[in-house]
């Protein structure tokens, strides 16, 4: 079944687009949350909580790329339960990635609290934007899907060594970025 197949079941009110949409990107869906949570019963509930919340958001919204919506939703779903077990100090294996990246868009652990979240998250797009296909594929993979350095390595077919080196490389230039972009005093 197509996206626009599905999509429109779901304007349709009819509950196979919930069957479809699980059964085209439940993988999908559970990979990002088990990614980020690093808990098969945590991340089976984010997906579940993501079919209900693209259930309630479609309609109004019509999807241009149902995979990217559905993707954005299920990591905003874990990321919240992250946080909700990092409140609980439970360990879970994400924390390392969005820890790496906080040196570059945190101060002492939070973001700056004058800049608006949409705001950063143009000035990251576009710095993303201007990065080459390499740099940009290893950041998202990382910081967006959640992927560890070895599941990159292997999607990619680059040594452990590359990978880190360009994460490392590439946030160093999100810094920069940033200060030039006015976040951040140098």
């Amino acid at each position: 079944m197509t996206d626009n197949e599905i999509i429109t079941l779901y304007f349709k009110r009819d509950p196979e687009a919930i069957f479809y949409t699980s059964r085209k990107y439940g993988r999908l869906c559970y990979s990002i949350s088990l990614n980020i949570l690093g808990s098969e019963e945590d991340s089976k509930e984010c997906v579940n909580d993501t079919y209900i919340k693209t259930w309630n958001s479609i309609p109004p919204h019509k999807p241009d790329v149902l995979s990217a919506f559905l993707a954005k939703i299920t990591r905003a779903l874990s990321i919240s339960r992250l946080r909700m077990l990092r409140a609980q100090k439970r360990d879970v294996k994400a924390a390392v990635s969005f820890d790496e990246l906080n040196d570059c868009i945190a101060e002492k652990g939070r973001v700056y609290e004058n800049i608006e979240a949409e705001e950063l998250k143009n000035i990251i797009e576009s710095f993303l934007k201007n990065q080459n296909d390499n740099e940009r594929n290893i950041f998202i993979c990382r910081y967006f899907y959640g992927d560890s350095i070895s599941d990159i390595c292997k999607r990619f077919h680059f040594s452990q060594s590359k990978v880190k080196t360009t994460l490392y490389r590439t946030r160093k230039k999100l810094r920069e970025h940033l200060v030039k972009e006015g976040v951040f005093d140098e």
